[in-house]
């Protein structure tokens, strides 16, 4: 008898332990905590985790709003596993701000299904925002094509993943739908399902193929057939980011913030909005010989948006097209774009950032008094202090952790 009564109250602790989590979401946020994290993630579709301090002004401004956003979101969505906001006081849970490498507050992380995506949520801080970007990333990322000319139409300039399916019950469509649901940024997502698809995949399989506009020359593989456990949901996620994501990345106001927090410097091509070809040449060099540089982050930029930058390094409209790498504490300008066609002279470029040579080179030219004698064509690139560095989270707007940048 007394086991029994034993065994029936470690089941109503954890019982009333889950409740507590689940009511917690309908009341506002979870209490985030080292011992619970994994437990929230892995049941829930979505979860919006709010890194804060107790002591942090704008984390102060944001709980408030976080607590309304919360509440409304599950009235609009009170289904359990769908939707949970969470909060992790980063001082009283040091291991778990550890684990995400959080370096400001408020950060705002997003998490599907158990995996921490990418891109943070940098929207509005309002209840209305919030609400809307949870309806957005609850929304299905799947287009389904009912006919073979349907699916010939679907574009595939940006990247696009297409699985063939038996049917939708199927638990390999449910992985696929996860993943496509996970990595909803990357790519774009077309399903069939049944007799329109029977010719498209091996009798009784489901096939996943990636496909992609050869002459955008912008991804690693054009056509790629995933080889791997359609059941293995980890490694069909990291299928389709490697898949998806592009060589030359488009530089924004809106997405500066994130490539930036990426920590790698930027090598950015400088463009007129009126000759959009450089970008292509651009996108080709770096596809045909520098599609395996890890070290850095090829962008495009429209010189008209990011006037500023070019002025800075003495440079306006009628400069363009033009090279510059950014290393978040110096600018480099590329002596001449046509030079991206000669053999590993980018690459060069690149290395010397990494070796140091760009700014001693441009250094030892002034001490030697030799600036009149060079070349401008042999001139090492003179080095302007960064200006996308201030396009870093800004001061005003997160408490930041002190981290030095060493020169690159």
């Amino acid at each position: 008898m007394a086991g029994f009564v034993g065994w029936y109250i470690l089941v109503l602790f954890l019982f009333l332990k889950k409740s507590q989590v689940v009511l917690a979401a309908g009341n506002g946020s979870v209490v985030v905590t080292f011992h619970n994290i994994h437990e929230i993630l892995n049941s829930n579709e979505l979860v919006l985790l709010s890194f804060y301090t107790n002591w942090c002004r704008f984390s102060q401004l944001l709980q408030p709003i976080f607590e309304a956003a919360a509440r409304e979101v599950h009235r609009k969505f009170p289904e359990p596993g769908r939707v949970v906001f969470g909060r992790v006081e980063c001082e009283e849970e040091e291991d778990v701000s550890n684990m995400f490498d959080i370096t400001k507050y408020p950060t705002l992380k997003v998490a599907r299904h158990g995996f921490v995506s990418n891109k943070e949520y940098r929207g509005q801080r309002s209840v209305e925002a919030f609400v809307q970007y949870v309806e957005k990333e609850l929304s299905d990322p799947i287009k389904e094509f009912t006919s073979i000319p349907e699916l010939n139409s679907a574009e595939g300039g940006e990247g696009l993943v297409v699985g063939y399916f038996e049917n939708k019950l199927h638990p390999e469509y449910d992985n696929f739908r996860k993943a496509a649901s996970l990595l909803r940024y990357d790519c774009k997502y077309v399903v069939g399902f049944g007799n329109i698809t029977e010719n498209l995949r091996p009798p009784k399989q489901n096939l996943i193929i990636f496909r992609a506009d050869a002459s955008t020359a912008n991804h690693r593989e054009y056509y790629s057939e995933y080889s791997g456990n359609m059941n293995d949901f980890r490694d069909l996620v990291h299928w389709i980011r490697e898949k998806c994501k592009p060589l030359v990345r488009e530089l924004t106001f809106d997405n500066a913030e994130e490539f930036s927090e990426e920590g790698l410097p930027f090598v950015i091509l400088f463009y007129n909005e009126d000759d959009t070809g450089p970008i292509q040449e651009f996108k080709a060099v770096v596809h045909k010989v520098l599609a395996d540089e890890k070290r850095v982050n090829f962008l495009s930029a429209n010189g008209k948006l990011f006037i500023h930058p070019l002025y800075h390094i003495d440079k306006t409209l009628e400069d363009l097209p033009l090279i510059a790498i950014d290393s978040f504490r110096h600018m480099y300008s590329f002596p001449r774009f046509e030079d991206i066609h000669q053999p590993g002279k980018l690459q060069q470029f690149i290395n010397d950032l990494f070796s140091g040579k760009l700014h001693i080179d441009f250094h030892r030219a002034f001490e030697e008094n030799e600036v009149k004698n060079i070349d401008p064509e042999d001139f090492p690139p003179v080095p302007h202090e960064s200006k996308f560095k201030e396009l870093l989270p800004s001061k005003h707007r997160y408490t930041l952790i002190n981290r030095s940048r060493d020169e690159l």
